[in-house]
């Protein structure tokens, strides 16, 4: 038996949400079981999520959900309801780099570029809660991201770099 109504149409159960998504409330109606990070590509067009392994295990659909760093493919939209969430694309302001997108950048942190969202969103999650973290921090904040070109010392290098930057931020005096 098929699951069309008769006329083809699906049987597929749908429910409004409404999110914010970097600042901007959206509201859809979109179907229970679809993931969070396919809602944030295709029905908020914020492409710069990245599906890797679709398991939660590569890291490359991490974003930040009301702060904190979660795996998009492992939750469906409707548990997003309500939620704030920040996206790679929140980083930059406009032409001005985030540091931590400086610090990748300066460092040679990235190659491919795949996973190169979800571990900003991570390490930006990870230096909200530990400013100054040490070396093996990094290290232990990262682990459950994936790179297949660079290798982890200039991820590691690129986080620490961002680190310093932010610090020197939060110290000068304001304009």
């Amino acid at each position: 038996m098929g699951q069309g109504k008769g006329d083809g149409e699906s049987l597929s159960a749908k429910q409004l949400i409404k999110v914010t998504a970097n600042g901007r409330t959206y509201e859809r109606l979109v179907e229970v079981r679809m993931t969070l990070a396919d809602f944030i590509r295709q029905e908020l067009d914020l492409t710069g999520t990245h599906l890797g392994c679709e398991h939660g295990v590569c890291g490359a659909c991490t974003i930040l959900m009301n702060g904190e760093a979660v795996r998009s493919c492992l939750m469906l939209a409707v548990q997003a309801g309500g939620a704030e969430l920040r996206t790679v694309e929140s980083l930059a302001q406009g032409d001005e780099l985030h540091p931590l997108q400086r610090a990748f950048q300066n460092r040679h942190a990235l190659q491919c570029g795949f996973c190169t969202p979800g571990f900003l969103m991570t390490a930006s999650a990870f230096l909200k809660d530990n400013p100054m973290p040490t070396r093996e921090e990094v290290r232990d904040a990262i682990s459950g991201n994936i790179c297949r070109c660079t290798g982890y010392q200039p991820i590691i290098d690129a986080i620490l770099e961002a680190s310093s930057e932010l610090q020197r931020k939060t110290k000068e005096p304001p304009v």
